[in-house]
């Protein structure tokens, strides 16, 4: 089973999202799920390809997201570690009930949402990511009001399988995103 090397996986992204934000969340969950792989000592091109084509379905299928990229990812020989991570990221989204069983997955499942509060956080607060308290971070994440739509559960669940603290996936990901634009 092979993945794409970085710049087709991009080029697959971007045949698939035209939108901006959702580009750069792929980017974003992809550095932070490298960043994980890093700490963890694992494939990291496994776990960027992950993050960064986990919402490839996502703009052109909403409402079944993650089931045609699913079924994408098996036709084209995509590990099934992979597989899992992506649909146990859904979890609780479109009738999905996996949880997830490896590490990759439960870091899917915390750094995709999280990636959105930081996204959020700095529309308000224009500082580069890796200038971010993680006190500040933390008490907009027990904001429900602050990017409502962010489901905090799925965070703590991923943190949970993960094995690490929410505190210390928030540190995690500002000194991760610390390279990003």
């Amino acid at each position: 089973m092979s993945l794409p090397d970085r710049p087709d996986a991009r080029q697959l992204l971007e045949s698939h999202v035209s939108d901006p934000y959702q580009r750069l969340h792929g980017e974003m969950v992809a550095t932070a799920m490298e960043g994980y792989a890093g700490l963890f000592q694992e494939d990291a091109h496994l776990w960027f390809c992950t993050g960064l084509l986990h919402d490839l379905d996502f703009q052109e299928h909403p409402e079944t997201h993650p089931g045609d990229e699913l079924r994408w990812f098996a036709e084209w020989g995509y590990p099934p570690e992979l597989i899992h991570a992506v649909e146990a990221h859904a979890y609780g989204y479109n009738g999905y009930r996996t949880l997830p069983k490896t590490k990759l997955a439960a870091a899917l499942l915390a750094c995709d949402e999280m990636s959105g509060i930081f996204y959020a956080y700095r529309k308000l607060n224009p500082v580069p990511y890796g200038q971010m308290k993680p006190g500040s971070i933390k008490k907009k994440l027990k904001e429900p009001s602050f990017a409502a739509k962010i489901d905090r559960a799925t965070i703590q669940l991923g943190c949970e399988h993960l094995g690490v603290s929410v505190d210390d996936h928030v540190a995690n990901l500002i000194r991760f995103f610390s390279t990003l634009p």
